[in-house]
């Protein structure tokens, strides 16, 4: 096996791997050898099959194979040696093609960026600033009032009285198209708070102002995605009888609204949320200190960036930007998105941070733990209620979705690292100007 480098150009290499027809014949032959005892073929005793006839029948399958794993060896055997890494998967192509014969060299070209060598980092220098915001008693107040809203009931209006946004309306319904009532229009003693978006656009702004015992008439169109497609674009009129008006009546704040969130007391309410509350403002006050953390270390170090990395993120950031400027649009059935100087840009800072967090948390031998990853599985496995089994089988059997997962929690892991090493001094902020901070990062 020979190894040739044909280019050395910035982060770009090639290298040409020839392997010679004896070599890889005997690398057949010894695959064959090694599975000749357990070979059974009509005519011929278990182990007892001629070479020839191994050959004859498995010959090209097994040189297909040799051939795999003598290239996978000499490729593993060059990064081992010249201590390079590969930013993406290497280009291999097989030189001759249709040519290419039996008992000739195999030549192969070998092409990739290599990952750039990453300067040290005098860690010790970054200096943060952590804000800290204490739980204060308005917000605390402010919380429970939004739980008591949570917890509220609905008492009768006065007879007579219309309804109003947020009222809630018992309702009769049917709903008919063109006329007739369609399965799943109907509905009785139904309980519907004006304004919660419950059913489709428009239907719930045309029962503000009903009263009790009154028919209404409610015109609507179902909107073109609306799940049942024998609806969808559909207009429906749905004949309304409004049985009961009720205004919202909030929860009293007392002992009794706290046991309903599982607290023995209203005292010991107020200490979990000022626990959830300090909690939250220690999430945002982190996505603040890390921002900052970022910026100082693109700001300490500059080295060369392979460019298949940043195309493959400046495509990957404008193909996101433009989803969510285009939220109506689910699927990738959509022409081509081409990343700006922009998005350039950034892909350029995300690379470089990127390679640089990984070097810092191999040199300091961070992992994530099976533990931490089993966690991270089951918060992603949330989101599809019902088929959590089958999405963990399918990160299983996926490791570019394990590594989507893994990403994260060892950037983190690393970003906590360089914290503990870094000066830091505390701020005490109002939740204003914590909220400022977190909305400024989003402007950047």
């Amino acid at each position: 096996m020979q190894v040739t480098e044909t280019l050395k150009d910035g982060l770009k290499r090639s290298y040409t791997i020839t392997l010679p027809g004896s070599e890889l014949d005997a690398k057949v032959e010894a695959k064959l050898l090694e599975a000749q005892p357990e070979v059974e073929m009509k005519g011929f005793r278990k182990g007892k099959v001629p070479m020839a006839m191994m050959r004859k029948s498995f010959g090209d399958r097994v040189l297909g194979d040799a051939m795999q794993e003598a290239i996978d060896g000499a490729m593993q055997e060059h990064f081992n040696t010249s201590g390079e890494r590969p930013a993406m998967q290497p280009k291999v192509e097989m030189k001759g093609g249709e040519a290419w014969k039996k008992g000739d060299d195999v030549v192969v070209e070998m092409s990739y960026e290599a990952l750039p060598e990453i300067p040290d980092v005098d860690l010790s220098s970054v200096a943060l600033e952590k804000l800290v915001v204490k739980a204060d008693e308005k917000s605390v107040s402010e919380a429970l009032e939004n739980l008591a809203k949570t917890a509220q009931s609905y008492e009768d209006r006065k007879k007579g009285s219309k309804a109003k946004k947020d009222d809630q309306v018992m309702i009769d319904f049917v709903g008919k198209v063109d006329g007739v009532a369609f399965e799943g229009g109907t509905g009785t003693d139904f309980p519907l708070v004006l304004g919660s978006g419950q059913f489709i656009p428009g239907f719930e702004d045309q029962l503000i102002g009903a009263k009790e015992g009154e028919e209404v008439a409610v015109k609507v169109t179902f909107p073109e995605n609306y799940g049942a497609t024998h609806l969808a674009g559909k207009e429906a009129t749905f004949d309304c009888t409004v049985k009961a008006v009720r205004a919202p009546k909030a929860a009293e704040i007392d002992d009794e609204l706290a046991k309903q969130f599982g607290a023995e007391s209203l005292e010991a309410l107020k200490g979990q949320v000022s626990e959830r509350l300090e909690a939250e403002y220690a999430g945002a006050s982190r996505a603040v200190l890390k921002r900052a953390l970022l910026d100082q270390l693109d700001a300490l170090v500059k080295f060369d960036l392979p460019p298949s990395l940043v195309e493959a993120e400046a495509h990957q950031i404008a193909h996101q930007l433009w989803h969510e400027e285009n939220p109506d649009v689910h699927d990738h059935n959509h022409g081509s998105v081409e990343p700006t100087d922009e998005h350039k840009k950034l892909a350029e800072r995300r690379v470089r941070l990127g390679l640089l967090l990984a070097e810092v948390g191999r040199k300091a031998e961070v992992q994530v733990s099976d533990a931490e990853m089993t966690q991270a599985v089951l918060n992603q496995a949330r989101q599809y209620p019902g088929q959590e089994r089958a999405f963990f089988e399918f990160v299983q059997k996926n490791p570019q979705m394990q590594q989507q997962l893994r990403a994260p929690i060892f950037e983190d892991k690393v970003v906590d690292h360089i914290v503990a090493g870094a000066k830091v001094s505390e701020k005490e902020v109002s939740k204003e100007e914590l909220e400022k901070a977190i909305e400024a990062l989003d402007e950047l």
